[in-house]
């Protein structure tokens, strides 16, 4: 290989988004291949990118979905944003790459400078919002604020078990198409809500409450693998599943699982039924969307209007 052809690929261009709280780095890993006398053109002259996002407006808490057309043809096309390692996949229809990302939670609004000593084409300026979350006040059994000894065992236990599953989410993607409901049921409770349990001890919602009534079936939200089916001390009967390259969705409370780790479930396809168990105030079910170790609001997700492919 030419030495001006092995220098440009070892320095490969990318493309930074720079957003009010995150930037958004695009990196092509596999290039057309130039001729090494054109190189130096492509390097002077950068055609435009065309880089959207939706939903349009961001808040911490929200899934985004990336919609990426490169200037030229690529083979792959890879990425990182706030830290987390991004997948594209082309969609032939649109000559697009997508990826599904989120934000955290815990991200502050502010601006933050682009990275250091990359190269760049192109920077785009993302604002992300401060989402409005409100807090209730809920009266639980004692156990789930003051456990004894047994009890602080089987929430190690089952902490343990849910982190072991967590690794487990494998580098393909497994969704297709949108998200749907889990249940065809009005929410009772949002996502982020800041809760109080006793006057006392304080988390954050990190999913939705549906108001169903115990025996209703619970369907996956899309397809994937179950990678936990199990009784856990906080969440009840649970099952997770793997849509691959880190996205996660959660099934809490059942009375029933219908499934077992290992199945490969369709999306619409029934996982279990809705019931009370855990630490749950009275029968309904929750479900959460965790990518990469954040949790997600469902809501979003389930608006989203996502590539099926």
């Amino acid at each position: 290989m030419d030495k001006r052809r092995q220098r440009y690929l070892k320095h490969t261009p990318s493309v930074i988004f720079a957003g009010a709280t995150a930037l958004l780095v695009i990196a092509l890993t596999s290039l057309p291949y130039a001729r090494a006398d054109q190189v130096a053109t492509r390097l002077a002259v950068v055609p435009a990118w065309s880089i959207r996002w939706q939903p349009a407006r961001l808040v911490n808490g929200a899934p985004v979905l990336f919609r990426v057309k490169p200037p030229t043809l690529v083979k792959s096309l890879n990425g990182t944003w706030l830290g987390h390692d991004l997948s594209f996949t082309f969609e032939p229809s649109t000559r697009t790459w997508f990826a599904l990302a989120g934000i955290s939670l815990e991200t502050k609004p502010g601006t933050y400078s682009s990275e250091k000593g990359m190269p760049v084409l192109s920077v785009k300026r993302i604002r992300v919002a401060a989402g409005k979350y409100h807090t209730i006040a809920l009266l639980i059994p004692k156990k789930f604020t003051e456990p004894n000894a047994a009890q602080l065992e089987a929430i190690n236990q089952g902490k343990s078990l849910k982190d072991k599953a967590f690794l487990q989410s494998g580098a393909q993607r497994e969704w297709s198409g949108g998200f749907l409901p889990p249940v065809n049921a009005p929410v009772s409770d949002v996502f982020g809500t800041r809760r109080t349990f006793n006057a006392a001890v304080q988390s954050v919602h990190k999913g939705l409450d549906y108001a169903v009534p115990a025996g209703t079936p619970v369907f996956a939200v899309n397809s994937g693998t179950v990678i936990l089916a199990h009784p856990l001390f906080f969440e009840g009967n649970c099952v997770v599943l793997d849509h691959g390259q880190g996205l996660l969705t959660l099934y809490l409370h059942l009375s029933e699982i219908t499934v077992k780790e290992g199945d490969h479930i369709a999306r619409g396809q029934q996982i279990g039924i809705s019931g009370a168990t855990g630490r749950a105030t009275g029968a309904h079910l929750h479900v959460a969307v965790r990518w990469q170790g954040v949790y997600l609001n469902p809501a979003t997700l389930f608006s989203l209007h996502l590539p099926r492919t």
